[in-house]
């Protein structure tokens, strides 16, 4: 019996396509160890893990698989996710960057997925032209506590699924000229932004099941843009009303000249379990030779 044998529902061939495939988790804080966990539970064989960080006092309230030991070693963000994924799949193949992902660009264009867990509106734009340019679906998660003065805090955050020749993070709004100023002008000076555990575990979860959408035949035709609004105090996941606005829209901000094939689809590719070679036969030796070194102790 496999130990995922109880997700067999994701198709008959789930278990194969999982473990063939490559993801890149581009932050491995709060949200990305969510990710790195889960997507190792549920058996996905392939991770590109790039964060250039070590993690801190202050990174062990939300990310998952850090230690206090670990803090005091100084451990790099990548290395924990590491332990954690091949403490459930000792055979994962893993490429650690400790670096900022522009310099790991090289080995995320070799993943069928990629999910981003960064701070800026910047990176997130980079990120999904990134993608975009090499056809590789992108998962954006994100989210922030905003100070509602004698009403308390609102925690809130998003999760987006940018797919090749869907609408893009620009076309639903989310990404927009003014945000890029705004960040631009308050780059340096915002600090360390408020950040828990559960929230960040709403939304990589929510993300884990639009990875999963993606890779295998979970149900039929699952849209190919998903834009959902989290709201903390409420508790709620909810679609965001520009998903049917642009249910038909073409994104002009991708053109086919930087996409690729725009009506390329992962969802619509063939997996199929990866041939394990044999090892090659050596014939036995006659028996006169095996004597011939038995008594020697020489083989020509």
């Amino acid at each position: 019996m496999s130990r995922l044998d109880r997700q067999s529902f994701l198709g008959a061939n789930s278990d194969a396509i999982l473990e063939g495939a490559t993801i890149g988790i581009v932050g491995l804080g709060g949200g990305g160890s969510h990710v790195a966990q889960q997507t190792a539970h549920m058996g996905v064989g392939g991770y590109v893990n790039a964060d250039p960080d070590v993690i801190e006092d202050t990174n062990t309230n939300r990310l998952i698989g850090g230690t206090l030991a670990d803090v005091d070693a100084r451990m790099p963000k990548v290395a924990i996710a590491a332990r954690l994924i091949r403490g459930l799949d000792p055979g994962a193949r893993i490429i650690s960057v400790q670096d900022d992902w522009h310099n790991a660009v090289a080995d995320l264009k070799r993943c069928t997925v990629i999910v981003g867990a960064v701070d800026g509106f910047r990176e997130r734009e980079q990120l999904e032209r990134f993608a975009r340019r090499h056809l590789i679906p992108y998962i954006d998660i994100g989210m922030d506590v905003h100070d509602l003065g004698k009403q308390g805090y609102l925690v809130s955050g998003q999760v987006i699924l940018s797919m090749p020749g869907a609408p893009c993070m620009r076309c639903c709004g989310f990404i927009t000229d003014e945000r890029l100023e705004q960040e631009a002008r308050k780059y340096g000076a915002a600090g360390s932004r408020p950040q828990v555990v559960w929230s960040n575990g709403v939304l990589a979860s929510t993300a884990v099941g639009l990875l999963t959408q993606v890779l295998t035949p979970w149900y039929a035709n699952p849209p190919a843009f998903v834009f959902l609004d989290y709201d903390g105090n409420k508790g709620t996941v909810t679609r965001n009303a520009r998903m049917d606005l642009l249910k038909d829209h073409v994104c002009p901000h991708h053109p086919p000249d930087e996409t690729g094939d725009p009506l390329f689809d992962i969802r619509k590719q063939n997996f199929a379990p990866r041939p394990v070679p044999a090892p090659p036969s050596i014939p036995p030796l006659p028996w006169w030779r095996r004597l011939w070194i038995r008594l020697t102790g020489w083989m020509s």
